[in-house]
Parts: structure tokens; sequence; C-alpha cells
């Protein structure tokens, strides 16, 4: 099936492995000019001097079709010799940045020295990639996700990787108010259909969510959401734990309803996870563990989507 005579234009946003990877099977099957990603950007940071974007740059080797499948970030066949050699001079080595992925942070970051705006280094890098797709970061200006813990706020990379996320949330927020960046407000006021992907609602999704006039946009059209919730757990990283720290309810597709309060037309779940809901539900397979089940999904949640909306 193909996702063009279903919708002229279609926004996702997109956070994390499960928002890329939906974002390939939209690619795959709508037509091109049809998809435009809104990408988190709150967890971006610095570290060895360099501006690190990694929900941009996972979309952007996804789509490209050069990211590491098993691990679904960074690059395939990727090597890491200056980061042990980092380590071995006793330099930062938490965060697994390889040898091919370097060159990433080296051009966007002297682009971005120089003056270039984020969204600007976005669209080229993915152009040389070959990315079909308008990849938007959610903002040009920082907006830097916070944890607040029992032990104090930490910034998200040092909470989620050096710390492995092990302690517990007490709160999220956001460091910084930006404006959407160029070209998110007018694709989202021209989409016929927003998705929200299999992201962690609270730290990949809620960035974008509160930049300023993207909420207000969305509560206008039609928004379908997938779970990242499966069977009371997460795909990948703490939602699972995070959602009854924070909202004190069990992890289900239900809490990530509740979550965005009325802002979802409906909602595409894990088969055996339809139960209890409000909304029109659709029971898929979410795990994408191959590009084949990217599409079967995309191509799943476009015919829901229509079904909802015609």
């Amino acid at each position: 099936m193909s996702g063009g005579p279903l919708f002229g234009a279609v926004v996702a946003l997109s956070g994390g492995v499960g928002g890329a990877r939906l974002l390939r099977g939209l690619d795959a099957v709508l037509p091109p000019g049809v998809l435009t990603a809104v990408v988190n950007t709150g967890d971006d940071f610095e570290y060895w001097g360099l501006h690190i974007a990694p929900d941009l740059d996972t979309v952007m080797y996804t789509l490209a079709g050069l990211c590491h499948e098993e691990r679904g970030w960074g690059l395939a066949e990727e090597s890491f010799s200056a980061l042990e050699m980092t380590r071995r001079y006793g330099g930062e080595a938490w965060f697994q940045i390889g040898d091919r992925d370097l060159a990433t942070h080296l051009v966007r970051t002297r682009a971005l020295a120089g003056g270039e705006p984020l969204s600007a280094v976005t669209a080229r890098l993915c152009s040389a990639l070959g990315v079909q797709a308008r990849v938007l970061p959610m903002a040009d200006g920082a907006c830097r996700t916070l944890i607040d813990t029992a032990g104090g706020t930490l910034s998200f990379q040092d909470w989620f990787v050096a710390g492995r996320a092990e302690t517990a949330v007490k709160g999220v927020r956001f460091a910084g108010n930006p404006a959407p960046a160029p070209g998110v407000l007018e694709a989202l006021e021209n989409a016929e259909l927003v998705l929200i992907g299999p992201s962690n609602p609270y730290v990949s999704i809620d960035p974008i969510l509160t930049r300023p006039g993207v909420r207000a946009a969305l509560e206008r059209k039609p928004v379908i959401a997938v779970s990242p919730i499966v069977g009371g757990r997460a795909v990948k990283g703490p939602l699972a734990r995070m959602i009854p720290e924070l909202s004190g309810r069990p992890p289900s597709p239900d809490a990530v309803v509740r979550h965005y309060s009325g802002l979802l037309r409906g909602i595409v779940v894990e088969h055996g996870d339809e139960a209890g809901l409000d909304l029109p539900v659709l029971g898929a397979s979410t795990l994408m563990s191959s590009r084949a089940d990217s599409i079967e999904l995309a191509t799943q949640v476009l015919s829901f989507a229509a079904r909802l909306t015609r």
C-alpha cells in the first residue's frame, strides 16, 4: 500500500530509537515531499567541546539507512578508536562517539560556531546523506531537558547515559523556551495528519509539545500516537519506571493517553494491549526490529488514521 492517496502532508514528532524507526517506515511508504519529521533536541549537549544532537542523528542515520540496526543508535560498521584513545589519556569517555559519527559533530559544531542555525545545518547534513524526508529540529535555540531526582537536578545525558537512569525521577523540566525552528509551525498548520512516534512522552515528546504554539497547532489536527509501552514494559529506555514515578499510574498505553491529555484522536498499541482505552485503538505489531517491520507498521498506522479522519 502507498500512503500517497491517504494524506498529502504528514508530520511526525520523534525522539529516540522507536520514533526514528517509525519514520523509516513512513518515509518508505509516503511519496516524496509528504513527510516532515519534527525531532526532539532537549537532550542535545556539549561533549569534547562539540554540539551533540543524539535524536537528530538517530533520525538522520536511520533515514539514510546507515544506522546500527541492533543498537538503534550510531552508525553501522563503526569503530571507536578516538574514544579509546581519549580514555587512555584519561579524558571523558562515558558517551559513545564513533569515529565516523565524530565527523557529524565536528561539522555541526563548526557550522553553529559560524552562525548557521541548527535547522540549516540539519538540512545540509541530511542532504549529504541522501535523506529525502524533511527533518526539522524542534527549535534552533537551546531547550535542555533536566531531571529532578532526590539527590538533585541532573542534565538528561548525565542522568540517562552517565548515570544509566538508575536514580528515581521526581520531575522533568526544561531550561530555555525557544521558539519552534523555522518551518515547524508551518508544517503543523499544513498537516493533514500528525503522528507521535513510540517515544518517551516525558523526555522525547514533551520538549516538542512545550515549544510556543506547537500544542495549540496540534489541537486543530488529527493526532495519532503509537504506544511506547508494550505489555507493561518499555521497548527501550526507562519509561516503564518513569510513568509510576511521575504519574502514580502503572505503565500502560492508557497512561500514555492520559499524559497527552485529550490531544489524541486514536492510538496504536501492541496486540493484546487494547483493553481499557477510551478512544479508538488499533492493535498491531509495534516492535520494529527491521526495515520491513517499520514499513508494515507505518502502513497500518496510516490506514488506521485514514479510517478515523475520512
